[in-house]
């Protein structure tokens, strides 16, 4: 699904070259479910920024879903980005003043797909992640894990190939975290693709892979053999007859 070979990326700060990958190669598989972990300054968001093509490579090669990405010209890539990319956010990034539904219909809108099938979509998206009675909601009307539904609906949208996730957890409380981390683990059983950038070990080991990087190069390549089920600890924390309000098991993505 993904490969990168021998990718690098330099700013240019002033006068001087900033070094914030260098040399990185990693291939992703279809339905894999990878977190990328780092400290500060580390490359890991470089890497995002590339691998949603919302930045370009300065060497090396990337390809996703078997095309080549980077020798693509800026429109080519804003159209893989719309159609092969989902994005979740830290800080959410949904537009205040429109609903929950709304805001899932964006990325169609961008995409050109007609209004009907629009609402089908968002509407369809909104009750996979257990929004089904907040669609008309705004996000000032929404709890944090509740906005953060909304932008992995968003995300689901348009059947990307990837979903990549930049600390989806980073601003939500631990119970919140969970409850999104278990809508990931469920994607990925019905057959997404997730990246997920994280500076949260306990948040890596909900995934089956974690990738590290230190001054812009990846240094190890760790296979979970037993993940932490979100789902499992939800429900080991939850009251009786409480439920956690998420996409149920066995359910497929696209």
């Amino acid at each position: 699904m993904i490969k990168v070979i021998n990718l690098g990326k330099v700013y240019q700060a002033g006068t001087q070259q900033v070094v914030a990958l260098a040399d990185v190669n990693l291939s992703i598989r279809p339905g894999e479910f990878v977190a990328v972990m780092g400290p500060s300054g580390s490359g890991k968001s470089t890497l995002m920024n590339l691998l949603g093509c919302l930045d370009t490579l300065t060497s090396g090669s990337y390809q996703l879903d078997g095309m080549e990405v980077s020798g693509m010209s800026d429109t080519e890539q804003a159209q893989v980005r719309n159609l092969k990319i989902g994005f979740v956010f830290q800080a959410f990034n949904l537009l205040p003043r429109m609903t929950a539904m709304r805001n899932v219909e964006l990325p169609m809108i961008y995409a050109g797909i007609a209004p009907r099938e629009r609402a089908r979509r968002a509407v369809q998206a909104l009750e996979r992640v257990g929004l089904k009675e907040r669609m008309s909601h705004r996000p000032s009307e929404l709890s944090g894990g509740q906005i953060q539904r909304v932008s992995i609906a968003r995300a689901l949208v348009n059947n990307p190939a990837v979903i990549l996730a930049d600390e989806p957890t980073g601003n939500l409380d631990t119970r919140s975290g969970e409850e999104i981390m278990a809508i990931f683990q469920e994607l990925n059983r019905g057959g997404a693709t997730i990246v997920l950038v994280t500076h949260e070990r306990e948040i890596g080991l909900h995934t089956a892979r974690i990738v590290y990087f230190r001054d812009g190069r990846l240094v190890d390549d760790e296979n979970v053999s037993a993940p932490l089920d979100a789902r499992e600890l939800l429900n080991a924390n939850m009251p009786a007859g409480q439920s956690p309000g998420i996409i149920e098991s066995g359910e497929e993505c696209g």
